[in-house]
């Protein structure tokens, strides 16, 4: 097997290590603190809650669009080569990504005040990797321009972006009336790595050339913008990770600002609607900033050597005047100015329908204000619900959509399920499993979806866990 196929194999399997997590498990399962994370607006009965510090949260989602470990690999008879060629450079189109997202928190916990509104704070640390694939960059690489005459490679194809944030947010859920219940979450950002090349532009074409044989033309307009990688580089060097990762951190990076936004609105008794809008904000990149650029266009027939004039000096270099020509026409350029970048913005929404058994509340005091007469403000929390879910976020190629599916079920207050089924750009069969355990003041909770995949993990192109544990108190006045 040549090289080139283990490139490519080692590019597509980097990338699905390293997409803005669609946590829809998590999403309304309200005797979870962390749902709130999801929608600041949503129900919730808790006098307080603490989250374990660095277990109360952790979820991880990978996802890779349009082909598998399995496609390459498989013990198919086919041969290597031709799998990499026909499934991956000619296979994938430039829709198709490779994407991580991973968020742990540190802190997380809520307390009720005196007019039964519900304040949140905490800090979690949030990565995020999506790369769309270069489709043209990777037939050029693979197959090179001989077989290529006439055909102008996209060099706007190439679309990644990166980031690694620190987040302190500060939110309050109240509940307006009898219906409404709103929340609204205050973030702080403390950005720790940046990485991101999307308004790329141009093309590259070899046409037959007038004085040579062929002609290459590049007309380029491409950028990249990176921040806090040079210094992570000079701290893996002096082995000062710890102290880099710890500084910028703690607003020692770039600094930004954003909030999230939520409600809960009850259509009736057994039927609730549910929004949110998550990090609605943006990072101002100030510190070790690069900024990378390839801006020009030029065409060459490579080394021009004209007889009898060229031997007049022997010593005369025509490679390097032919490098020194294209650098002048197309410049590689770096600045250091600073830039700005929008968080992935998430954007929930549901329509749940509760039935079955009445189980006893444990929702906060209806005495307040808001409470209606002889008790109406109380809504009942019943065993079982069904509804659906949208999730959208956007990314560097327009938004992408999730639809789910759901049954929640409820064991009195002691155990609580959840199951999904999801549709999104990675799998059709993706079913969910959520699991929710109150052992007295304890809360547990573990959630994994495409579960059907791991009987062959090799073959999946999604996966996606979460976990964590709290401790709980009620409100019983």
């Amino acid at each position: 097997m040549s090289c080139r196929p283990i490139i490519f194999i080692i590019s597509v399997l980097t990338c699905t290590l390293v997409h803005c997590q669609n946590k829809e498990l998590l999403y309304d399962f309200t005797e979870i603190p962390q749902a709130l994370m999801v929608n600041p607006g949503a129900r919730n009965d808790f006098e307080w809650y603490a989250g374990i510090p660095t277990l109360s949260g952790i979820s991880l989602q990978a996802g890779i669009s349009g082909i598998s470990v399995n496609d390459l690999f498989a013990n198919d008879g086919l041969d290597i080569n031709d799998k990499v060629r026909d499934r991956a450079i000619y296979g994938l189109s430039t829709r198709d990504e490779q994407s991580t997202t991973f968020q742990l928190e540190f802190f997380n916990g809520g307390f009720r005040g005196k007019k039964n509104e519900l304040y949140s704070f905490g800090m979690y640390v949030e990565g995020d990797v999506i790369n769309y694939w270069p489709q043209d960059y990777a037939i050029l690489a693979f197959e090179g321009n001989a077989d290529q005459i006439g055909r102008r490679f996209d060099l706007g194809d190439l679309k990644v972006r990166g980031e690694l944030v620190n987040v302190f947010h500060f939110g309050i859920n109240k509940r307006l009336n009898n219906s409404l219940r709103v929340g609204i979450r205050a973030k702080l950002y403390s950005g720790i790595l940046d990485v991101r090349s999307a308004n790329n532009r141009g093309y590259f074409v070899t046409t037959e050339g007038n004085r040579n044989l062929l002609a290459n033309t590049i007309a380029a307009d491409l950028i990249m913008r990176t921040s806090g990688m040079n210094t992570l580089g000079e701290a893996n060097d002096d082995g000062t990770l710890t102290n880099f990762f710890m500084k910028r951190a703690f607003f020692g990076g770039d600094l930004g600002a954003g909030f999230d936004v939520g409600l809960t609105y009850h259509l009736n008794n057994q039927t609730v609607l549910t929004a949110s809008l998550l990090d609605i904000g943006f990072i101002y990149h100030s510190n070790d900033v690069s900024t990378y650029s390839l801006k020009g266009s030029a065409t060459i027939e490579g080394v021009d050597v004209i007889l009898p004039d060229a031997l007049s000096d022997p010593n005369r270099d025509f490679w390097q005047e032919l490098v020194d020509e294209v650098e002048t026409l197309v410049p590689f350029r770096t600045s250091h100015k600073n830039y700005i970048s929008f968080r992935p913005t998430r954007l929930y929404g549901s329509l749940r329908y509760n039935f079955g058994e009445e189980l006893p509340s444990l929702e906060d005091c209806d005495c307040g204000p808001d409470s209606g007469k002889g008790g109406a403000g109380r809504r009942a929390k019943y065993a079982n619900a069904i509804g659906g879910q949208l999730y959208m976020v956007n990314r560097p190629r327009g938004p992408q959509m999730a639809l789910t599916a759901f049954y929640h079920r409820n064991f009195g207050n002691v155990m609580a399920i959840k199951t999904t089924y999801t549709v999104d750009k990675f799998s059709a069969t993706n079913f969910g499993l959520g699991l929710s355990l109150q052992l007295g003041p304890i809360n547990a909770y573990i959630m994994s979806d495409n579960l059907f995949a791991y009987g062959n993990l090799a073959a999946s192109r999604y996966a996606s866990f979460q976990l964590g544990l709290n401790i709980i108190s009620w409100s019983r006045k």
